[in-house]
């Protein structure tokens, strides 16, 4: 039965009316350079090899990594979840982008994978803000950083700078002439990089052969990133020691003002909830790891020596919070004795004019007897006596006041050492007729003295 142009707009409105109106996909292109993106495929026996970006897992014994860097930037929470819907969406839905973008530890089963995260809030741009989280499956892994995050990646062996013969960038002289050095040149901010540095470089990772093995070389990275702020703050704190032994008024007084070590308080207290996260979160991880019948018996164990190495940095971190906590005392107390020294030098100055603004005061009061002037007036001739009397009976009432709550607490204290005096002499008493009356019974009733 076919059916008029009037009712099929009919039917198709009522359709469309009741039916939600769902709007379309928007994927936004992101400019290239602010979302990093690597991926490896791994055969299972120590080799790995650059892939193309699908997310599609590994097949037999090969497994592959994804990995997304954050930038470092100023940007809010909601845009780095736009980035994240921009490079791993799809197949990944919206539930498992929250999951790895949100702040705070995590740990749990989100559509089928394992998903953990240990995200910090604070500014994208500090160095003490850390966003580490991923993704977990059977043949695939997906990690999303918050910027760069030292020995994560691969490299091939033999580009280690840790296994060159170094030679330092200053040159040496000897009688003038420059001599030649064999080997690389470090220049000298490199070796204190290199100081800072709790591991060695990506040239030196092994590569993971299973799934399992990955999952404690991220893990490893992150404690290993959390160690080399820690040995830098560490090495920062060093410095300023030997700065503050060394240096004088303006140092001290220019660290006051910038308020370095509350700065450096307020980074520590980062610092500490990143470990409080990820010590609530990797034994969580290390317990839904050890049912996977895919994830090793060694890997555990070393899971567990990472949590131990967690809590060490954690107590590490304290130790650092107090040595901050005693330099920013001891400038404290610098401060409180610059301000007692200038109030010294106040009262100094009070000490020698106050005789003399005692002085003009006495002289310049307008009344009758002032000696040595001409104020002979019979009436009014005991006005500066009268006045005089005045000002001691007030002054007598001023030290009266202050001397009379030390002669309260002596008054007291002779009450109080009277009645335990009297107290005692009780005691005394009734302990002696208490030890003496059986023996007064025993002898008749008579007590020979």
């Amino acid at each position: 039965m076919a059916m008029s142009n009037g009712e099929a707009e009919e039917m198709d409105s009522e359709l469309s009316a009741s039916m939600p109106l769902r709007e379309p996909y928007l994927y936004q292109s992101y400019p290239s350079g602010m979302v990093r993106q690597r991926a490896y495929i791994f055969d299972g026996l120590g080799n790995f090899y650059n892939k193309e970006w699908d997310l599609a897992e590994g097949r037999g014994r090969e497994f592959c990594w994804y990995h997304v860097e954050l930038p470092k930037g100023n940007q809010k929470l909601s845009q780095s979840a736009q980035y994240l819907i921009g490079a791993l969406c799809p197949p990944l839905k919206l539930q498992d982008i929250l999951s790895l973008v949100s702040n705070g530890p995590f740990c749990g089963h989100v559509d089928g994978a394992l998903v953990f995260r240990v995200n910090s809030p604070g500014p994208p741009s500090s160095d003490f803000t850390f966003r580490i989280a991923a993704r977990v499956t059977e043949k695939s892994v997906i990690t999303v950083s918050l910027g760069r995050v030292p020995r994560l990646g691969f490299s091939p062996m033999g580009q280690s700078l840790l296994s060159e013969i170094p030679s330092v960038e200053n040159p040496s002289y000897s009688r003038g002439e420059q001599k030649e050095r064999h080997g690389i040149v470090i220049k000298e901010h490199v070796l204190e990089f290199l100081l800072t540095m709790n591991h060695s470089e990506e040239a030196d990772n092994p590569v993971p052969k299973s799934v399992s093995n990955l999952i404690v070389h991220i893990v490893d990275t992150h404690v290993d990133q959390l160690q080399d702020i820690v040995t830098k703050l560490e090495i920062e704190l060093d410095s300023v020691e030997l700065e503050l032994d060394k240096g004088g008024f303006a140092l001290k007084k220019q660290m006051l003002d910038d308020r370095r070590f509350p700065k450096i308080h307020v980074n520590l207290q980062r610092l500490l909830q990143m470990i409080a996260h990820g010590e609530q979160v990797f034994p969580r991880v290390k317990e839904k790891c050890s049912s996977k019948h895919w994830f090793a018996s060694e890997d555990i164990n070393s899971l567990e020596e990472l949590i131990g190495r967690l809590r060490r940095l954690k107590e590490n971190v304290g130790f650092i919070a107090n040595r901050v906590t005693a330099i920013q005392a001891g400038l404290d107390s610098w401060q409180a004795e610059q301000i007692n020294r200038k109030l010294y030098y106040l009262s100094f100055l009070s000490i020698i004019f106050l005789p003399l603004s005692i002085i003009t005061g006495v002289f310049g009061m307008n009344v009758g007897g002032v000696p040595w002037t001409v104020q002979r007036n019979p009436d009014v001739k005991d006005g500066f006596r009268n006045v005089m009397l005045l000002c001691i009976g007030l002054l007598f009432l001023v030290l009266l006041c202050f001397i009379f709550p030390a002669l309260y607490s002596h008054i007291a204290a002779w009450r109080r050492k009277s009645v335990m005096r009297r107290s005692w002499s009780l005691n005394r008493k009734s302990f002696l007729k208490r030890n003496l009356e059986p023996e007064i019974q025993q002898r008749g009733g008579y007590l020979r003295i």
